[in-house]
């Protein structure tokens, strides 16, 4: 990497990796706005580490970030593409910002693509990560961007159903995402009044599923079941996977909300049906929270390469911006502790 002084101009390396996101361009905005301003080039990398394998770029100026604040998804594109899956990747990397004269690198995702980050820094690349998912699963900041968003989509979701599944005495199971952790599930399951929220942090006992879902309908009203899609039973498997594998090793999930509910009509003897929001939850126009903390993110990231800052990670703290190690924020994924589950659990039946 080229060296500069502390603060002054530098050409910034961008990219969005893993599942797309509400609030993905609001970042990239904020960074290229403010880099302009300190007198950077900001260069983009197409479709995540798929675009510094390749030297895919496009550079990003005040025109390449004009009206996309509220637009969902990410103008760069992405990708989850693992360099250190694919032999030589960390090389090509290497390469590719040399090659490139790239003073610092912003890549903005998930655990996946900041676990790349991680091993990049400790390569020596002045690297500065963005925390973005849905999932809201990162370790060391309280909010990720995008999670609102989709707890928003979600919660409408489920108001909605509730008086279709009341209209026809039936059983509706709501399918969110969360493959590890069940935020969404959780939060989601809250907001909308559920009858049971199902997360994968907590095996849940089918038999107590069933139960709470006939006191429903004992009450006059039918049954809303939040499962995340990483949700297991404790006895057994429900899950349905199709066996692949993404490039970094995780198994494509799907299929928990259709199995359960048809044990809950079978057990019932009422109609159930599933509704899978899938990509739902990850399209469309980040919701104002959103927008805001991925502002503040991209502009604490560019400020925190500028103070000569490597190997971090800005993150949420109450309603503070700060940096932490990005070791710290990929060393393990923030589940849904037992004390916020029981909080939701008041509500069962």
């Amino acid at each position: 990497m080229r060296t500069f002084p502390k603060g002054g101009p530098m050409r910034i390396g961008i990219l969005t990796g893993g599942g797309d996101c509400p609030g993905l361009n609001a970042v990239i905005r904020a960074i290229v706005r403010k880099g302009i301003q300190c007198g950077d080039e900001v260069v983009g990398f197409r479709d995540g580490w798929r675009g510094v394998l390749e030297g895919d770029t496009v550079p990003m100026d005040l025109a390449a970030v004009r009206g996309i604040l509220p637009r969902g998804g990410t103008v760069l594109g992405t990708s989850r593409t693992n360099p250190y899956a694919l032999e030589g990747g960390a090389d090509r990397v290497l390469a590719t910002l040399e090659r490139l004269a790239v003073d610092a690198l912003i890549p903005i995702g998930g655990e996946d693509t900041l676990g790349v980050a991680t091993k990049l820094a400790e390569a020596g690349v002045r690297v500065v990560g963005v925390p973005k998912t849905i999932d809201n699963d990162l370790d060391a900041t309280d909010y990720t961007f995008g999670f609102d968003t989709a707890l928003g989509v979600a919660t409408e979701a489920i108001d909605r159903l509730h008086t279709t599944g009341d209209s026809h005495h039936r059983t509706l199971v709501v399918e969110v995402m969360g493959r590890h952790a069940g935020w969404i599930a959780l939060h989601a399951g809250m907001a909308g009044g559920a009858t049971v929220v199902l997360i994968p942090e907590q095996p849940f006992d089918v038999d107590a599923v069933v139960a709470h879902c006939q006191r429903r309908f004992d009450s006059g009203y039918s049954p809303i079941v939040v499962v995340s899609e990483g949700a297991k039973p404790k006895n057994g498997e429900l899950v349905l996977a199709t066996g692949e594998r993404d490039a970094f090793g995780h198994v494509r999930l799907g299929g928990i909300g259709t199995a359960l509910a048809s044990l809950i009509e079978q057990r019932t003897g009422r109609e159930a049906r599933a509704v899978v929001l899938g990509h739902i939850q990850r399209g469309g126009t980040p919701s104002p929270f959103d927008r805001v903390l991925a502002t503040r993110f991209g502009l604490a990231a560019l400020a925190a390469v500028h103070a000569g800052e490597t190997g971090v990670m800005v993150a949420l703290r109450g309603t503070d911006i700060v940096l932490v190690p990005l070791a710290e924020a990929t060393a393990q994924l923030k589940l849904v502790p037992v004390d916020r589950y029981a909080e939701v659990e008041v509500f069962f039946g």
